[in-house]
C-alpha cells in the first residue's frame, strides 16, 4: 500500500500486479518517471532494430520506500542476447573431403551418440516441455514441419508446437528460436511442447523477469524449460539477480526443471579499472538454482565418436553467488587435482561453479525461414538437447506415478557417489577460451576426469541416465 500510495501521488494509476502480489508493472510517460525517480533523465537509444528508453543517470526513491523495493527495472540496463552462430563459411573446404562421414549434427546423430533408440519418445498427454524466447526471436511452424520431414525419421515425433504463450511475431524466423524448438522436440520427441515468447515486453528490458512472471502467473506449466540466453554478471545489479534467483527458487519449489545455456564466450574476459584482467561469468548460468549446460565437439568432427571440449563452452565461477553445498565436494576435487589452473586472481574459487553437464554444441543442421542451414553452433544447441532428455525421463517417472524430477542439481552431484557415474560420458580433453593477455594466453579452464568448469560432469549416456534418475 505504501508503494501504491507513492505511485498514485505522482499520478501513476495504470498498474498491474501478479498472482503472487509481489510485482507491479506500471505504465507512464517518461516525464512522469523522471518526477517519480528524482535524478533519472530518460533518453531514447537505438539498439539494432529496437528503440529503448533508458536513463544514463542514477535515480533515488524516498527513504520510507526503500525497505519495500528490491529494484526498479528498465532504467539502466540494455538487453543482451546469446546468439546461435553459423560457421558454414569456415567449413566448406572440408565438407567435400569428408563426404563419406556425417556432415553435421542431426537428430539421428544425437540419438546415436547418446544411445537413444526409436522407442525413446514421450507417451503421456500430461507431460510437456518448453523453451523461452526473448528479444524478437520467433520460430515458424513451417520450419519445424520441414525440419522433421528432413531429419525426423526413425522415431515418433510431433511437427507442431502445441502452445505459444506471449506474442509471436510475423516477421522472419530467428536462427536461435528455430534451433531451440527443433532440437528440444527432437530429443524430447513426441512430448507436448510450449514456447514462451517474451519479445518486446516493456521495450525488451529485464527479459528473464518478464518470463518468470509469466510462469509465476500460470497454474499449469510444462515441467521442463530450456533457455538459451544470458547476460554478463557484471552488467546486472545485485538486487536484480537476487530477485531472479528468488523467482527461480519458486519455480524449483513447484517441481520445474530449468536449464540455461552456459554461454559461448568460454571463461569470458573483463579488463578492470586497474588494468588487470579477470574472467567474466554469465548469469543466469551462474545461478545456483538452474541447471547449466556446456558444450562439446566430436573429436573427429565428421565421425560419431568421443567428445572433447567445444572451445566456446561457457564456464567458470560466479563472482556473486557462493558455492552451494551440493557441488562443494566435486568442485573441491577439481581445484585440487587439475594439473594446470589459471591464476587465482582471475576467478572466485568459492563461487557457484558451472556448467553442471554438457552436450554437443557444434555443427548442427537447422531449418530457418524454410532454408536448411548447416554448421550452427553454440550452447544454445546443447541446452534444448539435454532439456528434451529430461522431459523423456519425466515421462517415464509420470508413467509410474512418480513426481517429475524438478530441481536437478543436487541429484546430479550425487550420482558418482552412488556408483552411477556412467550416466555421463566424461569429457577429459580440451580447454575453453578466455583472456588473451600476457598471463593467460587465451586459455581458461580445461576438461579433467570427473566434474570440471568447462563440461560439468560430461555428456548424457541416456539409458544410464534414465536408470539413475528415472523409475527404479
Amino acid at each position: 500500500m505504501t508503494v501504491l500510495k507513492w505511485l498514485q501521488g505522482h499520478g501513476v494509476e495504470d498498474c498491474r500486479s501478479v498472482t503472487t502480489l509481489d510485482f507491479l508493472e506500471c505504465y507512464m510517460p517518461a516525464s512522469a518517471a523522471e518526477r517519480l525517480l528524482p535524478g533519472a533523465q530518460f533518453h531514447r537509444y537505438v539498439q539494432g532494430q529496437r528503440s529503448l528508453l533508458r536513463s544514463p543517470l542514477p535515480y533515488s526513491v524516498p527513504e520510507e520506500l526503500a525497505e519495500h523495493l528490491d529494484f526498479v527495472g528498465g532504467i539502466h540496463r540494455f538487453p543482451m542476447e546469446r546468439k546461435a552462430v553459423s560457421r558454414a563459411g569456415a567449413r566448406k573446404d572440408v565438407q567435400l573431403a569428408r563426404a563419406s562421414f556425417h556432415l553435421g549434427v542431426t537428430p539421428a546423430v544425437l540419438r546415436q551418440r547418446y544411445n537413444m533408440t526409436g522407442g525413446d519418445v514421450g507417451l503421456l498427454p500430461n507431460n510437456s516441455q518448453a523453451c523461452a524466447q526473448f528479444l524478437e526471436q520467433y520460430f515458424h511452424q513451417t520450419d519445424l514441419a520441414e525440419f522433421m520431414q528432413l531429419f525426423g525419421s526413425g522415431f515418433a515425433h510431433r511437427t507442431q508446437v502445441d502452445r505459444v504463450v506471449g506474442h509471436q511475431g510475423h516477421g522472419k524466423a530467428g536462427l536461435e528460436a528455430s534451433l531451440d524448438v527443433e532440437y528440444i522436440m527432437s530429443t524430447g520427441a513426441n512430448v507436448s511442447t510450449w514456447v514462451f515468447s517474451n519479445a518486446g515486453r516493456h521495450e525488451s528490458q529485464e527479459p528473464f523477469l518478464a518470463w518468470l512472471l509469466l510462469l509465476s502467473n500460470m497454474s499449469a506449466l510444462p515441467w521442463v524449460h530450456s533457455v538459451s540466453y544470458g547476460d554478463d554478471e557484471d552488467s546486472l545489479s545485485y538486487a536484480y539477480m537476487e530477485r531472479v534467483n528468488t523467482e527461480l527458487m519458486k519455480a524449483a519449489a513447484r517441481g520445474l526443471t530449468i536449464l540455461f545455456a552456459s554461454g559461448d564466450d568460454g571463461a569470458g574476459c573483463r579488463r578492470e579499472h586497474s588494468g588487470n584482467h579477470t574472467f567474466r561469468p554469465s548469469f543466469p548460468a551462474s545461478s545456483p538454482y538452474v541447471t547449466t549446460v556446456g558444450g562439446t565437439s566430436f573429436k573427429n568432427p565428421f565421425l560419431v565418436t568421443e567428445e572433447v571440449t567445444d572451445y566456446i563452452s561457457g564456464g567458470g565461477f560466479s563472482n556473486v553467488f557462493p558455492m552451494p553445498k551440493y557441488q562443494a565436494a566435486a568442485v573441491g576435487h577439481f581445484l585440487c587435482s587439475a594439473s594446470k589452473l589459471p591464476p587465482s586472481s582471475y576467478y572466485n574459487s568459492s563461487g557457484r561453479a558451472y556448467p553442471d553437464l554438457a552436450a554437443l554444441s557444434d555443427n548442427y543442421w537447422v531449418v530457418t525461414n524454410r532454408i536448411p542451414l548447416p554448421w550452427v553452433s553454440g550452447t544454445s544447441a546443447s541446452t534444448p538437447v539435454v532439456a528434451g532428455m529430461v522431459a523423456l525421463i519425466n515421462d517415464r517417472r509420470l508413467q509410474r506415478g512418480l513426481a517429475p524430477l524438478g530441481f536437478l542439481n543436487p541429484a546430479l552431484y550425487q550420482l558418482q557417489k552412488q556408483g552411477l557415474g556412467d550416466a555421463f560420458y566424461d569429457v577429459i580433453q580440451g580447454c575453453h577460451l578466455s583472456c588473451l593477455d600476457g598471463t593467460v594466453q587465451g586459455q581458461g579452464f580445461c576438461a579433467t576426469p570427473a566434474w570440471d568448469p568447462v563440461t560439468g560432469w560430461g555428456t548424457p549416456n541416456f539409458p544410464r541416465l534414465l536408470r539413475a534418475l528415472g523409475p527404479r
